[in-house]
């Protein structure tokens, strides 16, 4: 068909992408989600492409794969950004209770709701059905929150790392239910996560010391291969594959943690610590691409007179009210008062809809609304634009002329401190008038 021509993509996905980066700039000032922009994108793009006769369909086959390879990209982005230290101990722990019980009770609630009000839905179908609605989407948030403080921001970061990884767990976890000549029990989940561990740690110190030794400028690709390799490869042995990439992303950015006593030796670290800021940089743009075409051709899948059902806003409301109902108890249990705007920072995405084509065959409910899925995801982002908004208005952050005079005072400060030849040269440097001034 002419529209997909070759050219006619490219055009498309230029365009794309250069929009994207400018929802990103509208997001940073506004709040509104970038993705819930990407989302309206692919819904003006649906009905475009249907005014030429264009298929839709056409785009569905794309959405799994993007989605894996962007889950991928968007957890290492994460992974590399985590600081292992002591005193992160116990915000990290917080994070990783916070995530667990709400992945958990947010599933178990949203399920009952499903199976109370979806015809001819079993309560493990409900279980399966409800697993995507109730993980976090680090997709968007870990691009949202880089304008909070840095406490809140970490929090933000372990909190949807966790909650993607243990979300796909537990989806993984009840299929293999599905399944009973696969299902290995509790006992046989958690062996397989001791053993997903012991491999990542393994493959994370091999892959560092071989990639420190080749001298090839075009590498970071070729490491990114071997990841997305590491990880189909643990799909296909029935690994929590994710965790092979989080592990990964966290050697690397401690090394000086992981590589102690006799393993020192084999480190040239800054060979590895210049392997690791090339690949924050190829990860975060690799991220920004894949993001941005999943969710526009999200857009472009969706069916919008779905949201028009009395039943799926019911349903859909029920399961916003216990996410943010459950939400907040945790928040106020384990971090106290100060819980703005992170009681309203949880919005569902990219994982929800991944893991939505991902249910079984044998699990499928023809009562189920996928109209509920979008009307939770486009839910859970405004609230989380409203909340981010609101906070911006009691919490107002410094003025940002004063904040770049401070950067360029730091910077020449230190300028001058690196580059004068001894304490006499930097005091003269600073005290010494301007010769134009002088005439």
């Amino acid at each position: 068909m002419e529209i997909f021509s070759s050219y006619n993509v490219i055009i498309g996905i230029s365009l794309t992408i250069i929009l994207s980066f400018i929802f990103n700039g509208v997001a940073k000032k506004t709040n509104v989600p970038a993705v819930l922009l990407l989302i309206i994108l692919g819904i003006v793009v649906q009905y475009i492409l249907k005014a030429f006769g264009g298929e839709t369909t056409f785009f569905t086959p794309m959405l799994e794969v993007l989605g894996i390879v962007g889950l991928i990209m968007i957890v290492l982005e994460a992974a590399l950004e985590l600081e292992l230290k002591s005193d992160k101990l116990m915000p990290i722990l917080k994070s990783l209770a916070i995530a667990l019980i709400g992945l958990v009770a947010s599933t178990f609630i949203a399920a009952v709701i499903l199976k109370a009000l979806v015809k001819d839905m079993s309560m493990q179908s409900a279980w399966l059905y409800a697993t995507p609605l109730s993980i976090l989407s680090s997709a968007i948030i870990i691009p949202s929150v880089s304008g909070l403080k840095e406490a809140k921001k970490e929090f933000h970061i372990y909190e949807s790392t966790f909650s993607d990884i243990l979300g796909i767990m537990l989806f993984y976890f009840l299929t293999g239910r599905l399944n009973p000549a696969e299902d290995a029990g509790v006992g046989g989940f958690f062996l397989n996560l001791i053993l997903t561990i012991v491999i990542s740690l393994i493959a994370s110190y091999a892959i560092i010391l071989i990639f420190q030794k080749i001298k090839s400028q075009v590498k970071l690709f070729l490491l990114i291969a071997v990841l997305l390799l590491l990880y189909a490869l643990g799909k296909k042995m029935h690994l929590s594959s994710l965790i092979i990439i989080l592990i990964f992303g966290l050697v690397i950015a401690n090394m000086k943690l992981f590589f102690q006593g006799q393993l020192r030796q084999y480190l040239d670290f800054e060979k590895a610590k210049s392997i690791y800021h090339e690949l924050h940089v190829i990860t975060a743009e690799t991220a920004f691409v894949v993001r941005t075409l999943f969710f526009v051709i999200f857009g472009i899948t969706i069916v919008l007179s779905s949201l028009l059902s009395l039943k799926v806003t019911l349903i859909s409301l029920l399961i916003l009210i216990s996410i943010y109902a459950i939400r907040y108890g945790l928040l106020r249990l384990f971090l106290g008062k100060d819980i703005s705007p992170q009681v309203f920072i949880a919005p569902r995405g990219l994982i929800t809809v991944l893991l939505f084509y991902a249910i079984p065959a044998e699990a499928m409910v023809e009562g189920f609304e996928p109209g509920i899925l979008l009307f939770v995801i486009i839910g859970t982002s405004l609230i989380m634009t409203g909340g981010m908004i609101r906070d911006k208005k009691l919490n107002p952050p410094e003025d940002l002329e004063s904040i770049e005079s401070k950067e360029d005072t730091n910077e020449e400060t230190e300028y001058f401190i690196n580059n004068a030849t001894d304490l006499s040269e930097l005091d003269e440097t600073k005290s010494s008038p301007d010769e134009n001034e002088i005439e």
